[in-house]
């Protein structure tokens, strides 16, 4: 891979990782305080406590969504995104880069005649989990920052200098490490991948059904957009127990990964598919758009940069 072409997926992925943190951080911001619900104190930043344990699903996100907004305002609703808008175009670069650089390697062997499209998926799914674990150390101090703005209500300039302070301590700047590892590891492969195999097939699909075997605007706008759709939602499936997990130990749990999910399952009567996908369809519901308007974003700005 090119110098050329490695930048163009660094620049492609942190345009389309901004945007998609804008569109998305008020679903993020409810998410992460219904995750928390035990770890959140009783007195959040002056407030009372808006998470209830044991409350429905919807009722709960409806109230901590009404709690956030009567006690701090509609802005409250986007806590924590300055530390993601300056951490998560860095990440999605990271993992661009690792899906540009898999795919044309993957490629290049085809080329060569050493296989078929199965290669491609491999090499994407590779370059997945190769940027995940290595965004994993970008993005783990900055979601501590992110949760303890979230949660705790701390200000962003209080969170990072906490944060900082802790740097050289697993219980500090590096607290829920592990978990975020493992969140973003193999389940950004599955992500890639799955969103390799949704374009190549819908992509297919078009061209058999155009008369004149080419791409339209729309097809450059739809596929990637639902190939992103798609890919969030296996991806999650494989990696939300994680991203909970996290989320709790970052939020104040001095628990280890593993007790840390024997607490949740606990909590949940014993039921350990309902305790750990507890908020999986919130999650969803800001992971698929952000994940196509993701993808949308940096295959638009790959096009541009590499006319350029």
């Amino acid at each position: 891979m090119s110098g050329e072409e490695a930048w163009i997926d660094f620049c492609s992925g942190w345009i389309s990782g901004g945007v998609s943190v804008l569109a998305c951080q008020p679903i993020d911001t409810v998410l992460t305080r219904m995750q928390a619900n035990a770890a959140l104190p009783a007195a959040a930043a002056g407030a009372d406590k808006v998470v209830v344990a044991g409350a429905r699903p919807g009722a709960l996100t409806a109230n901590i969504f009404k709690g956030m907004v009567s006690n701090f305002g509609v802005a409250s609703l986007w806590r924590g995104s300055s530390a993601m808008i300056g951490a998560v175009p860095v990440q999605n670069a990271l993992l661009m880069t690792g899906y540009g650089a898999g795919k044309r390697w993957s490629e290049s062997g085809n080329d060569a005649g050493s296989g078929g499209g199965g290669n491609v998926l491999m090499g994407v799914f590779v370059g997945g989990c190769t940027g995940g674990v290595l965004q994993s150390f970008v993005m783990s101090p900055v979601e501590l920052v992110k949760v303890k703005q979230q949660v705790v209500g701390e200000s962003v300039t209080a969170a990072t200098t906490s944060v900082c302070r802790g740097v050289f301590s697993s219980n500090g700047a590096w607290r829920g490490l592990g978990a975020t590892l493992l969140r973003d590891g193999m389940p950004h492969g599955v992500w890639f991948a799955s969103y390799e195999y949704a374009k190549t097939e819908l992509t297919a699909y078009r061209f058999s059904t155009n008369g004149d075997g080419k791409s339209s605007p729309e097809d450059d706008v739809a596929v990637p957009m639902l190939s992103g759709a798609f890919a969030a939602a296996v991806a999650w499936g494989v990696g939300y127990p994680f991203d909970l997990i996290k989320t709790r130990i970052q939020a104040g749990s001095t628990k280890g990964i593993w007790a840390t999910a024997q607490e949740i399952v606990a909590e949940s009567g014993g039921r350990p598919v309902q305790a750990l996908y507890q908020g999986f369809s919130l999650k969803l519901f800001r992971a698929i758009p952000a994940s196509a308007i993701g993808f949308l974003t940096y295959e638009t700005a790959a096009k541009i940069l590499t006319s350029k």
